[in-house]
């Protein structure tokens, strides 16, 4: 059994959801998401809750109940807040900055790494070193910021290179005499 699945969710205020069949709709402040559930999960909307079970026994079902849970979640906290994901540069001349819409990255190469960034996503730089990507979308805001880090991931014997916020680095001790 799911633990995360039996319970309902509850649709935060300033929102409104709607369950037409496997789809489910989600509006918001921020905007408005979409998540088909996969068949062998149901999906009904009863007094404002949003209640997911499987429609049999099968370990395919049970093991796609929580994980559907999960998705409605993320949406509606997504159409209500939004998420965001903040990476940090570490190095000597390392550095990020916007222009226009698209993020520049000096991150020790002969040239610079131009990032374009997708629909629906809003990158920014409050300062050279840090990298703030936030959008609705859970699974696009994690993606992008994957995508940034995988140009210079942090190296174990400096440190150097783009790492997210809080994100503990394993040193290795360097060559000895």
């Amino acid at each position: 059994m799911s633990r995360i699945g039996k319970k309902p969710v509850s649709v935060p205020q300033g929102v409104t959801a709607s369950v037409d069949g496997q789809t489910v709709t989600a509006k918001g402040p921020k905007g408005e998401l979409k998540f088909v559930v996969n068949d062998e999960v149901l999906v009904k909307m009863e007094n404002g809750e949003i209640a997911v079970q499987p429609r049999d026994q099968s370990k395919e079902a049970r093991s796609k109940w929580g994980m559907s849970r999960t998705q409605i979640v993320n949406i509606l906290t997504g159409v209500k807040d939004g998420f965001e994901r903040k990476l940090e540069i570490s190095g000597v001349g390392y550095r990020a900055a916007m222009q226009g819409k698209n993020l520049q990255l000096s991150l020790g190469f002969s040239h610079e790494v131009v990032y374009q960034t997708p629909e629906g996503i809003t990158i920014a730089t409050p300062k050279p070193t840090e990298i703030t990507v936030s959008g609705i979308d859970k699974q696009k805001v994690g993606q992008v910021a994957a995508e940034i880090r995988e140009y210079r991931e942090p190296e174990p014997y400096k440190g150097k290179g783009v790492r997210y916020e809080g994100e503990k680095i394993v040193r290795k001790e360097g060559k000895k005499k």
